[in-house]
């Protein structure tokens, strides 16, 4: 299978191809390539991507786990995620969470053998949750994260721990995070994910993620992640392509809440845009998609709402690139991330801005700009790559 490239439709008016330079839209010939397979359907770098097809079918749980978390089970869903990686093997392994609220963070491993964590009854009764900032210090974040000294040399998450202990930077960053997995085939279903740092007033609007996931195929299904700014980062590194499928998760937040660079597909989803505590402005996703990569985020027969603060003043924006890395030198075309997403065939709710539904460029305000002319290149570096197709509902026309 060949990396299918986008190709150009014909013009036409507004709401119609190609729509107008604020809010572009795709003919049909356009969005042909902007399907799951493509986006699921190579691995490898993105300058050599290779063909090797992923089509997750829906996550099927076991009659009996390996390892449960809970009464008469493990204490933390960090100490059965330890038994698994220590247990090796390639088979996977079943990790059944009961209900409950788990306090804490989870630090998934490269290496860990495939695994499926799942909650053991409504996604709403298994709850993961922790409250930490991105911005305080790597000092700061490990002693939060590791009060107790669980987190320690010899640990299988030690590597990660320390990685984000030890770092050099003024802040923690995207370590805030309350799960973070890099490992491989990891499946998680049927939990919420929160991180409580929510409305807290004196912190402002600062960054603090649910979920943070930078492996190759990775499933989430049936999730309520919940924060407000960078809730869900679908992460890759700079030169390989990480897969990830999302199907029936609720996603909210308030700012750049779907992030990332990796090649993500969300499949009946319902992103909510809320204004407790930014009631303007907020904008749902910012893909980092890497410049010669035609595929990044794609929502396909998903929900996009807002609260009604929104729906009172519609000011919300559906999303914008996240120019990551180019604060220092401004955007750089074919050097800096370029941020790719197609929305289509989507419910798109009231509260959003229907003239601009696309913000300028995190980190370097880079104003938006699309291609409406004939024979538009869909991946030209000089423009967006942020685009909708056969979307219905109050914001789409």
């Amino acid at each position: 299978m060949a990396l299918a490239l986008p190709t150009a439709g014909a013009p036409g008016s507004p709401q119609v191809p190609p729509g107008t330079t604020a809010r572009p839209i795709l003919s049909a010939e356009e969005a042909g390539p902007y399907v799951p397979e493509n986006y699921l359907g190579f691995s490898g770098t993105y300058a050599a991507p290779v063909a090797d097809p992923w089509r997750p079918p829906p996550i099927r749980l076991p009659h009996r786990p390996d390892l449960v978390v809970g009464p008469h089970g493990y204490a933390s869903v960090q100490d059965a995620v330890d038994a698994a990686y220590r247990a090796g093997g390639t088979a996977r392994r079943w990790i059944a969470v009961r209900p409950g609220t788990y306090t804490g963070t989870v630090l998934i491993p490269a290496g860990t053998p495939p695994l499926t964590v799942y909650g053991a009854g409504r996604a709403e009764d298994v709850r993961l949750e922790f409250t930490i900032d991105a911005t305080v210090t790597p000092a700061q974040w490990a002693a939060q994260v590791n009060p107790d000294g669980r987190y320690a040399e010899g640990d299988p998450a030690w590597p990660m721990y320390q990685s984000c202990a030890t770092k050099t930077s003024a802040t923690a960053g995207l370590c805030a995070t309350v799960v973070w997995a890099q490992s491989t085939d990891l499946q998680l279903t049927n939990l919420t994910i929160t991180n409580t740092l929510l409305d807290t007033v004196d912190r402002g609007t600062h960054q603090a993620l649910a979920l943070r996931t930078d492996a190759d195929r990775t499933q989430l299904e049936g999730l309520r992640l919940i924060s407000r700014q960078d809730t869900l980062l679908a992460n890759a590194d700079d030169s390989r392509i990480a897969r990830v499928s999302v199907r029936d998760t609720y996603v909210e937040g308030d700012t750049d809440f779907v992030f990332g660079r990796a090649a993500a597909v969300f499949t009946h989803c319902t992103f909510r845009l809320v204004s407790s505590r930014k009631p303007s402005g907020g904008v749902i996703f910012a893909p980092d998609t890497h410049p010669a990569y035609p595929y990044g985020f794609l929502v396909t027969r998903s929900r996009i709402v807002a609260d009604d603060g929104y729906a009172a003043a519609p000011t919300g924006r559906l999303g914008r690139a996240w120019d990551q890395g180019a604060s220092a030198t401004g955007y750089l075309p074919g050097i800096t991330p370029n941020g790719q997403l197609v929305i289509r065939d989507s419910h798109l709710g009231a509260g959003f801005d229907t003239a601009a539904p696309w913000a300028p460029a995190a980190t370097t305000a880079r104003p938006f700009s699309a291609p409406i002319e004939i024979g538009r290149n869909l991946s030209d570096v000089d423009h967006n790559r942020l685009w909708e197709y056969a979307n219905h509902g109050p914001s789409a026309v």
